[in-house]
């Protein structure tokens, strides 16, 4: 869930400027003395290397709003809606202090995030004293819902699904003997190694771990592939028929790089933190090309709302949807309609309580929460790199049967 921000639809700064406009002509609408406003908060990565994830979200929150305050998507509502970006750069060290902000900031009725599991175990504790309904379209930490936070909701699967699916597929579809699994050591790909290795020894891969903290340089959008290039001696020194990193693009494509450099002719495989044109950007088409990716994610498909909100999408971000637009279109929209029942009645654990009960159909899924927070449903799906463009394979559990 990282770039350098050339690459982007629209330059960096103008997407900031973009993202805080908007919250603050919501706001400015929205002074009218018989009129409440309530503000939905996005929290992420809007700056560092991972700010691509994070503003394929807010994007989404973004357009979300802007449709609900213009009675496109639940009518007239009697109060109008804002919005606030809140930049944590993915980084469970500043997640605390925006989670603070957004506290602090009395009209913020509920936050869209935070988008990465790092960020999310940092900053929950606050949100749930602070009984202010988060909802996640992307963090993925099964350990996020089993803390007591009554307030944290996710609308996509979480590792404990997806890491064994990783595994099924390597093993069924694609005969992988062994395995070289790579974390970067953030909560995030901790978990989903830990996931796809237990899964992958039950199914008789052979599976030796390494942890690679991701790169501060990543972090900041400049990688240097020189960095694992003792990584990459050790992988093919292993064997392995097949890598698995669990982390995130900007540092794959570094490995993907050294490992092809240093002779590995295997299959790389990885997660939704992958699960972005840049990866094939950063680490060229040629290397990128034969990579499987997989997600508790979904593409949209042709259907005229999916169609209605690429449009939209576009048409307000300057570049395509990308891994969690439509996830975090869901989750705004989630929100947005427990907030319609409450109407002018609303506060912050009204929202807690309705989550809670709400059943919404949206783009990707029927959202509906299970008590700890977690998405009633787990499905994953699988993805592949060809001819330089990311294609959607299907169904992990169809595909291996």
């Amino acid at each position: 869930m990282h770039l350098t921000t050339k690459r982007l639809g629209v330059p960096f700064a103008a997407a900031v400027l973009g993202l805080a406009s908007f919250g603050g002509a919501a706001t400015a609408a929205t002074h009218h003395a018989a009129t409440k406003t309530y503000t939905i908060a996005y929290e992420g990565p809007l700056s560092g290397g991972n700010q691509q994830l994070g503003l394929n979200m807010a994007y989404s929150v973004q357009l979300a709003i802007q449709q609900a305050n213009a009675g496109k998507t639940f009518g007239k509502l009697p109060f109008k809606l804002a919005y606030k970006a809140a930049d944590d750069q993915g980084s469970a060290t500043q997640s605390p202090t925006t989670a603070q902000s957004l506290i602090g900031d009395k009209s913020v009725i509920a936050v869209v995030g935070p988008a990465f599991s790092g960020a999310t175990k940092a900053a929950e504790p606050l949100y749930h004293a602070a009984h202010l309904a988060t909802v996640s379209p992307s963090a993925t930490l099964p350990a996020l819902a089993d803390s007591g936070w009554n307030n944290f909701f996710r609308v996509v699967a979480d590792d404990d699904a997806q890491g064994p699916a990783d595994a099924l597929y390597a093993a069924k579809k694609l005969h992988v003997k062994s395995v070289f699994a790579v974390d970067d050591a953030s909560a995030y790909a901790v978990g989903l190694v830990d996931a796809f290795a237990k899964r992958a020894k039950q199914l008789g891969i052979k599976v030796t771990h390494q942890e690679a903290p991701g790169t501060t340089q990543c972090q900041a959008g400049n990688g240097n592939v020189q960095q694992y290039g003792a990584l990459a001696t050790d992988i093919v020194s292993s064997k392995a028929n097949a890598v698995f990193y669990g982390g995130y693009y900007c540092d794959f494509a570094l490995l993907a790089k050294a490992v092809r450099a240093a002779g590995f002719t295997g299959y790389l495989m990885s997660d939704d933190g992958s699960l972005d044109p840049h990866y094939v950007a950063q680490a060229g088409a040629a290397i990128a090309d034969g990579t499987y990716l997989s997600c508790a994610c979904t593409n949209l498909g042709n259907t005229p709302a999916a169609k209605a909100f690429s449009t939209g999408f576009r048409k307000l971000a300057g570049f395509p949807v990308g891994t969690y637009s439509a996830e975090a279109y869901d989750a705004t929209n989630t929100v947005i309609a427990v907030l319609k029942k409450l109407g002018a009645r609303a506060t912050r654990p009204a929202v807690v309580a309705g989550l809670h009960k709400v059943i919404y159909t949206g783009l990707t899924k029927v959202v509906h929460f299970q008590p700890d927070g977690n998405i009633a449903g787990s499905s994953v799906y699988e993805y592949q790199v060809k001819g330089g463009k990311i294609v959607e394979l299907g169904m992990v559990s169809k595909l291996v049967k």
